[in-house]
């Protein structure tokens, strides 16, 4: 029987609201594709991002439209090529992986011929708000060993201080999203130290990144804009210290697990993170993730419902997700 697909639009609530620089947002809108060939079924998950020129009605027609090729025998190697790399590539990609592991009943780590995976401790992020709010919120996680803390400018210190104050023991690491200029880098950078934070996240916008080369970035600087698949890593060289892998920008697990080997390879120290989606987007990325130095794979738990079944965090621990949802 041909492979059939279908492609539906879902929104999962989050818990109160998830702020960044760019604005806010309360519930996680989201596409999954499910494949079945009559015996054995496979799903997916995608989170469209505006800041990419995607939404969730481009990305449905998108794969609506890819319909009739699965149907003929479009399979992942033929999509690499045929979808460029995005949130729509990802959906189908992650859902033939899926379908793969059950029709031959092993998991996706075993086709991959890679070790088993293992428990991950993950980060867990704190949204841009008032220092009365992050400082409220830091106290709350205070238990976690790292924190991710979203940024926007002005009063980004004071941030950090209450944050600090909130979660001492807590590792920090901070995404500007794009909103720092060079002189809030030089001058946030040394006080950021003091406070005990690791690293930033793509302080500068997207293809404005020049004045990272040759800047002694006494704090080391993460692209997540700046940063796609394995062809960007070539731009990113002597201007980060590490990159940050998102399926939803990768197109999918086939081309992650590349870039990660490849910026491994060149010496880019690796986050794996994620865009606020269910346990379905998080299980792809978690084999990714395997040996990363920073792992943000924590959107499941700023939502106010999960899949069911969904992945069993325990606290900061990430466990193997289970089969009944993926690979």
């Amino acid at each position: 029987m041909p492979v059939q697909m279908t492609v539906t639009p879902e929104s999962f609530p989050i818990a109160g609201s998830f702020t960044i620089s760019r604005g806010s947002k309360t519930e996680a809108k989201v596409v999954t594709v499910r494949l079945t060939d009559g015996v054995h079924g496979g799903q997916g998950e995608c989170v469209p991002y505006a800041r990419y020129g995607e939404t969730v009605e481009s990305v449905v027609e998108v794969l609506t439209a890819l319909v009739p090729e699965v149907a003929q025998g479009l399979d992942r190697v033929g999509l690499q090529d045929r979808l460029k790399p995005g949130a729509a590539r990802n959906a189908l990609d992650c859902a033939f992986w899926d379908l793969e592991a059950k029709r031959a009943g092993q998991p996706v780590w075993r086709l991959l011929g890679l070790q088993e995976p293992k428990p991950l401790s993950v980060t867990y992020t704190l949204s841009l708000g008032t220092p009365e709010s992050m400082q409220a919120a830091a106290e709350k996680e205070a238990h976690r060993p790292l924190l991710k803390v979203k940024l926007g400018g002005e009063g980004d210190v004071e941030r950090i201080r209450v944050v600090r104050a909130g979660a001492p023991n807590s590792a920090i690491i901070v995404d500007a999203n794009e909103g720092w200029s060079l002189e809030q880098y030089k001058a946030l950078a040394p006080v950021f130290l003091d406070l005990g934070v690791k690293l930033v996240e793509q302080p500068f916008p997207a293809g404005r990144d020049d004045a990272l080369f040759g800047l002694d970035r006494v704090l080391p600087v993460c692209a997540d804009e700046s940063c796609h698949d394995t062809a960007s890593l070539v731009s990113l060289r002597g201007k980060y210290d590490a990159v940050n892998i998102k399926l939803d920008k990768t197109g999918g697990l086939t081309e992650a697990l590349l870039m990660r080997d490849a910026a491994v390879e060149a010496g880019f120290g690796i986050m794996v993170g994620c865009m606020v989606g269910t346990s379905l987007a998080m299980a792809p990325a978690f084999l990714v993730a395997q040996g990363a130095a920073f792992v943000d794979l924590d959107g499941p738990l700023l939502l106010a419902r999960d899949r069911e079944p969904g992945i069993a965090y325990d606290g900061a621990v990430m466990p193997l997700p289970p089969r009944g949802l993926w690979g």
